[in-house]
């Protein structure tokens, strides 16, 4: 099962990330990709370590590709590097059966529409193995942009979910997402709504997805121990008290049932 997840900023795709990471770890192997340029995933997960990002590894992104990151244009570089052992390499494990890995893609600065660079280069690369060659669970922390997948990457994920919030910039953003997705070849793409305060407003967002023909994976409320668990940096699968967890624990079966995994 390969998931990726995105949304707007602030809607909460990295704690439905890093959560149903956790959740499908206690049965499963799972990779999970922070490829959000705000990189928070491993600060969502209890890990507040510095961690250097693949594309900030400038001895790697040389060795692999022959040229130096910030390359000026025209030079010659591998556009296929050599990347299956990376995955193994450079994760960061967790927990301690070890079933949940950590890979912190970075991002790549650079003007204009795109960028055809060392750096970028390997981190395509290395999501394109992480999603059509890997066994294991991958689930993937987007930004709001779907940048990081290529048509044949894209075309192999098996759910991408966008997170909304009640309030219609969130909507509009998942609008565009669905456009892209669809652009190069998501097929399933499903919603979740996060921080839910009433009946009513999760009615309006279900009403909207409906309109935007977006089926709904499920729904978390607002949570108290949401937002305990970022101030205290700690996951949020440590507050088994949280109606928020539990939600997303209901999230987790139905993409295992949905897959067939369960």
């Amino acid at each position: 099962m390969k998931i990726a997840v995105t949304g707007k900023g602030g809607v909460g795709k990295t704690t439905l990330s890093s959560t149903l990471s956790c959740i499908f770890s206690k049965k499963y192997k799972v990779y999970a990709i922070d490829a959000d340029p705000d990189m928070n995933l491993a600060s969502s997960l209890g890990i507040h370590d510095k961690i250097t990002p693949i594309s900030q590894m400038r001895d790697l992104i040389k060795d692999r590709t022959g040229a130096e990151p910030g390359s000026s244009f025209g030079e010659v570089f591998k556009m296929n590097p050599k990347i299956s052992d990376l995955p193994e390499t450079l994760s960061i494990d967790y927990g301690p059966d070890g079933n949940l890995k950590i890979l912190v893609m970075g991002t790549v600065d650079k003007g204009g529409d795109g960028c055809v660079c060392p750096a970028s280069v390997l981190l395509k690369a290395l999501l394109r193995h992480m999603i059509l060659k890997k066994d294991e669970i991958v689930i993937l922390d987007m930004e709001a942009g779907i940048e990081h997948l290529g048509r044949k990457t894209a075309e192999s994920v098996d759910m991408m979910i966008v997170v909304v919030e009640p309030g219609l910039k969130s909507l509009e953003t998942a609008q565009r997402i669905k456009k892209l997705a669809g652009d190069i070849g998501v097929q399933n793409i499903v919603a979740v709504i996060n921080k839910v305060s009433s009946v009513e407003e999760e009615e309006f967002v279900e009403k909207k997805l409906k309109e935007l023909d977006v089926d709904m994976l499920g729904s978390i409320p607002r949570d108290s121990f949401v937002i305990n668990a970022d101030m205290e940096g700690k996951p949020l699968n440590q507050y088994p008290d949280s109606d928020a967890l539990k939600s997303i624990e209901d999230i987790g079966k139905k993409i295992l049932n949905i897959s067939g995994m369960d």
